[in-house]
């Protein structure tokens, strides 16, 4: 639950910032009349991003367990890869963010104003997409059905509010040390993802090595007590890992973590002594 409610509340925040610095572009420059535009394709975003969320999760039911396995191993790939492209993509874009998207306001704006349903259309669907796949998998990796849609529920109501109260200028967030952390947080979260997915391409027969443990804690760490439950919803942590599980998690972890950190996080140039 933790894990889906830190998905929903980063990838809504990020979401709530685009749409409140196109509204607050448009109205700034005297363009109210197309903020209509504006909401229907916000409005088109969310309902796409269910659409694609209910697919996911209804889909592959009725298809034999290893077709089962292979699209949730398959699937959950492809979230952490996108998930890690977006990561970078804020930390690299984060300060430019409002010029890039007014910029483009600017354009649609110029081009008439259905252009600016396309706009906000993008710039929410992408987040939308985002958040749909990375909760899909998140949940498939946990097991569980109700505290995953539970968990990122209150994220993304927690980031609605959060952004109409930054709009409204009624609280002040250092936003560079939420999205820094927190995408520290996805990086995580997607290494535990990326572990699942291969399980269950191991469980299909495409990976090998699935009765090749690394190790097998079950003993010290039963699956059903409650910090069992809490690593496994956090951290996705299994207490049976085969070798090829372990390796993807440290393969992906140790250097996604270094390259993120050394941008978001630059070493600071070495200090001038001060003279005698």
């Amino acid at each position: 639950m933790l894990a889906n409610f830190l998905i929903g509340l980063r990838e809504g925040l990020e979401a709530a910032l685009v749409v409140g610095i196109l509204v607050a572009y448009l109205v700034r420059t005297g363009r109210r009349a197309m903020l209509a535009q504006l909401w229907l394709g916000v409005g088109i975003a969310v309902v796409a991003s269910l659409s694609v969320g209910a697919i996911l999760t209804f889909g592959p039911q009725g298809l034999s367990d290893r077709a089962e396995e292979a699209i949730s191993g398959g699937l959950s790939l492809v979230a952490v890869g996108l998930v890690t492209w977006m990561i970078f993509w804020m930390a690299r874009t984060a300060r430019h963010l409002t010029v890039d998207l007014t910029g483009r306001l600017d354009d649609a704006v110029a081009a008439g104003r259905w252009a600016v349903l396309v706009v906000a259309l993008i710039a929410v669907g992408r987040e939308g997409l985002e958040t749909a796949l990375l909760l899909w998998a998140a949940a498939q990796a946990t097991g569980e059905s109700t505290s995953p849609l539970l968990g990122a529920t209150l994220g993304l109501a927690t980031a609605a509010v959060l952004g109409w109260t930054l709009y409204r200028g009624a609280v002040r967030l250092d936003l560079r040390a939420f999205f820094a952390w927190s995408g520290l947080g996805l990086v995580i979260i997607s290494a535990g993802v990326l572990a699942y997915g291969v399980h269950e391409l191991q469980e299909a027969a495409l990976l090998p090595g699935v009765s090749s443990l690394a190790f097998d804690v079950s003993a010290a760490v039963p699956p059903t007590s409650w910090y069992g439950t809490l690593l496994k919803g956090t951290v996705n942590f299994s207490p049976t890992t085969s070798w090829l599980q372990a390796i993807a998690w440290v393969a992906y972890t140790v250097p996604v973590t270094a390259l993120y950190a050394r941008q978001v996080w630059p070493r600071s140039s070495r200090a001038v002594p001060p003279a005698p």
